[in-house]
């Protein structure tokens, strides 16, 4: 008796099987009708701006100054503060003042030394990416109304299939 049962679950299973398997063919269908479907999307378009600029160029006399004057100077207004002081303090205090005094017009100086001896102005071209943004209207897809057995139905499309459309046909029976 088990393997009378074993053998009818076997046969059930393979039948099961059988069944669940569908039929595929293919037909074509008459399109009724096949509208385009737009899409507003936004573009971001590079564009190259330019313009001209008026820029200052400074012609100096020499590119490395010398600290000379200025150390000289320092070392001057100190010599002269420590011989005008009377007793040790004030020469001391002289020597400071005498110091910093020289020390200021050596830099003074150098300042007159580094200015610049001529200016020049020179017309460049300067350029910058700005963005541009345009609206577009594109085409998407198709909205394909077609008729099949005597029914209507609509399916969205990449492209528009012309006056027929391909069907992909499944049969499946219902358990």
């Amino acid at each position: 008796m088990k393997t009378i049962q074993g053998s009818a679950i076997v046969i059930g299973l393979a039948l099961g099987a059988f069944s669940v398997q569908a039929e595929t063919s293919f037909e074509t269908a008459q399109v009724l009708e096949s509208r385009p479907i737009y899409q507003i999307v936004e573009i971001s378009v590079p564009q190259e701006q330019c313009w001209e600029e008026e820029i200052a160029i400074d012609r100096y006399p020499g590119r490395y100054p010398s600290r000379t004057p200025v150390l000289l100077s320092t070392v001057i207004g100190g010599a002269i503060g420590n011989a005008l002081g009377h007793g040790r303090s004030n020469r001391q205090i002289g020597a400071v003042v005498g110091a910093v005094l020289g020390h200021s017009i050596g830099r003074d100086i150098m300042q007159r030394r580094t200015q610049p001896v001529s200016r020049q102005y020179e017309t460049v071209q300067r350029c910058e990416t700005v963005y541009q943004q345009t609206q577009e209207e594109r085409l998407v897809g198709y909205r394909v109304t077609y008729l099949f057995n005597g029914e209507e139905f609509s399916v969205r499309t990449k492209s528009d299939p012309g006056a027929e459309i391909r069907l992909r046909v499944s049969v499946q029976p219902v358990l």
